[in-house]
């Protein structure tokens, strides 16, 4: 053979334990092609029984290579100075990580070709050849129900002027896969589906205590959820106003508003649906949470990122998004809210972005005095509760003393209370032991415990 081995060629001397090890590296990188019966210095030796051997090696790849690698293989026989060699010709697989099935999907299991050898994929690089392949599959995955609805797509799309014809709608914006079913962008778009956006209240500032029980956003059509939760986080962003002189006043957010709106469409945008979760929302004491699926696309990092380099995750997503009024154009927002905030608001892993919006300090400063003022108003008034409490008890006590035999309709007139409420009072005198019942209701007599 003239070639040495390199990134895309393999010589074998005869059949061995590592042909599983070097077809999955191939496929998991550029393809390449196995030569069974040269030598590593590109001598030929040649194959005896060359079909016996085409057999073998077919049936040792089918069965244990994941996943089915059927469409990526060929195994011929070539005449190489009058001996016969089997050529085995991978294809770049189409669905990475390739990986031996015994081993698992793990760096004893997947490799990958790096110039003349095969290399074990870390798992880093198993997951973002996982992301790659997952791109895009929420228009070929299969919805998980098929008997669906689109009224409310039709009515936010006529919100904006723009109308859905009901006998194309369905293929112009992809809901289908190639066989005709509904796919699982149809099921995000759909009336009802079983998926919800959940937002949640914490105080961090006494440990990570759920302090209101979560809301759930959904189970009906996404732009709808979506909707439903912009319009919360408005209410949530509060706003101070201050006068500068009439009539000129400054308002300010808790947050930025623009900047917020884009962190949470954007989150929805290229959340990584096939997690089968939606964006998770978090109000803290000092700051907005939004947490998405599927970290960074593949190809780009986060340099790019924060240059509002465009790669779309879910392009016939943004496209509805887009048809709504959503969004304007990609990146845009990333360079936007950093011209607001600092790059750390954004927390990147291999499976989630995480972005925390701080709040304005003078706002919050505000909103807690606010809230400060409103909590010793609270207090005033249940101290003055307790003590109208303990006048109204006096008063029954001195009555018993005045007069055991008192029925309760007296003890209600004298001191100005419902019979109910003698009747609560005297019940906790009793408790407290401060007076005791002696005799039935009717002919028995109050006796004072303490004095």
């Amino acid at each position: 053979m003239n070639n040495l081995e390199d990134g895309t060629i393999e010589y074998k001397e005869k059949i061995n334990d590592s042909l599983e090890k070097d077809a999955v590296a191939f496929l998991n990188a550029e393809g390449g092609e196995i030569y069974i019966g040269v030598k590593d210095d590109g001598t030929v030796v040649g194959i005896a029984s060359p079909d016996k051997l085409q057999l073998q090696i077919k049936d040792r790849l089918v069965q244990r290579i994941s996943p089915s690698i059927l469409h990526l293989v060929s195994i011929s026989v070539d005449i190489k100075g009058g001996k016969s060699v089997v050529r085995v010709s991978l294809k770049k697989g189409t669905e990475p990580p390739y990986y031996i099935r015994s081993k698992g999907l793990s760096e004893s299991g997947a490799f990958i070709r790096i110039g003349s050898s095969a290399q074990p994929m870390t798992q880093e690089m198993i997951y973002r050849l996982q992301r790659r392949s997952m791109r895009k599959t929420l228009t070929s995955i299969e919805s998980p129900e098929q008997e669906l609805t689109f009224g409310e797509l039709f009515i936010h799309y006529r919100r904006y002027n723009k109308t859905l014809n009901e006998n194309t709608f369905a293929r112009n914006l992809r809901f289908l896969t190639e066989d005709g079913k509904y796919n699982y962008l149809a099921y995000l778009m759909a009336d009802k589906n079983q998926l919800s956006i959940r937002f949640a209240r914490f105080d961090d500032s006494i440990g990570f205590e759920l302090v209101e029980k979560s809301i759930e956003y959904g189970e009906s059509c996404l732009l709808t959820g979506l909707q439903k939760l912009l319009d919360r986080f408005e209410v949530e962003n509060m706003t101070l106003s201050k006068l500068t002189g009439a009539p000129h006043r400054i308002d300010k957010r808790l947050v930025d508003a623009k900047s917020l709106r884009e962190v949470i469409i954007n989150a929805f945008a290229h959340n990584d649906y096939t997690y089968g979760m939606l964006p998770i929302c978090e109000v803290f004491q000092n700051r907005f949470a939004i947490r998405s699926y599927g970290g960074l696309v593949p190809e780009i990092t986060k340099e790019d990122f924060f240059k509002g380099v465009s790669v779309l995750r879910n392009p016939e997503l943004m496209k509805i998004f887009k048809d709504v009024d959503l969004v304007e154009s990609l990146g845009f927002g990333i360079r936007g809210i950093l011209e607001v905030y600092n790059r750390n608001i954004f927390e990147f892993t291999d499976t989630t972005l995480y972005v925390q919006v701080p709040y304005n300090e003078e706002v919050m400063a505000s909103a807690n005095k606010n809230k400060i003022g409103g909590d010793a108003k609270e207090k005033s008034k249940e101290k003055s509760k307790e003590k109208s409490k303990e006048k109204s008890k006096e008063k029954i006590i001195a009555l018993l003393q005045e007069k055991p035999t008192i029925v309760t309709s007296e003890l209600a007139k004298s001191i100005g209370l419902s019979i109910a409420g003698v009747e609560k009072n005297l019940r906790l005198l009793k408790l407290e032991k401060k007076i005791r019942r002696i005799g039935p209701d009717k002919g028995g007599h109050w006796e004072i415990l303490e004095g």
